[in-house]
């Protein structure tokens, strides 16, 4: 179960992909769309990597910051990064700390075959750092829609 609207958003400090330390918390005064994928350069990772890219402007014009996480590592995010000319920031969570504390890891089936991993998920945390939204078991290819909707709600 993941953390629950109307909470404050854990802080958490991650590196990103040129291995500079983010925090939650530099980000106070804006919202964030903090979402949590299972693996860079998959084809789901990817449509939902490309739908935030593709409507990366509007995030920008509203002032709204786009994090994702994944456990892989920085040097892997570089790549995704670069073959999918995404905007906006990728954080390494290799030890899934984060991903533990916002409880998105978890069993999975794919095929009727049952594994442990990264439930895709995402949180709207709002410019006071509650979670305003959050979304589950997500579909990757309309994902960014759904967000930039909820924002609507927040304004």
């Amino acid at each position: 179960m993941p953390i629950n609207v109307g909470k404050k958003a854990p802080n958490f400090t991650l590196a990103d992909e040129d291995g500079q330390n983010h925090s939650l918390s530099d980000y106070k005064g804006q919202p964030v769309v903090l979402y949590f994928y299972p693996k860079d350069d998959t084809p789901g990772c990817t449509k939902q990597a490309c739908g935030f890219r593709d409507d990366y402007s509007v995030y920008q014009d509203t002032g709204v910051t786009v994090l994702g996480v994944s456990p892989d590592s920085s040097k892997s995010h570089t790549k995704f990064i670069n073959k999918n000319d995404l905007p906006f920031t990728l954080l390494a969570d290799t030890d899934r700390e984060v991903i533990n504390l916002y409880k998105v890891w978890g069993l999975k089936k794919n095929f009727g075959r049952e594994y442990e991993g990264v439930i895709r998920t995402t949180y709207l945390i709002d410019s006071d750092g509650t979670i305003a939204t959050v979304l589950e078991n997500v579909i990757a290819a309309n994902h960014s829609q759904e967000i930039l909707a909820a924002l609507k709600d927040l304004e």
